[in-house]
């Protein structure tokens, strides 16, 4: 497993801001490809999980970005 994250922070010292967008571009097409899959008797439950995984992830990065534009007006 270590092997696994220091192949991934390897990876990110590599990339620029287009190929984590391209990343992100991918994972929101699997994420509707998987979403179209789920029956409509989860689909409420499974909005809910996406829903709470978005925002629990979305704040931290926001808060990062907001971090690096407080930095850069300095």
């Amino acid at each position: 497993m270590k092997k696994f994250f220091e192949l991934g922070n390897r990876y990110a010292k590599k990339s620029t801001w287009v190929d984590f967008a391209l990343v992100k571009f991918c994972l929101c097409a699997m994420g509707v490809i998987i979403g179209l899959q789920i029956p409509k008797k989860h689909k409420k439950e499974a909005t809910e999980i996406a829903g709470s995984v978005f925002i629990v992830t979305y704040l931290p990065l926001m808060a990062k970005v907001l971090t690096t534009v407080k930095e850069m007006l300095k």
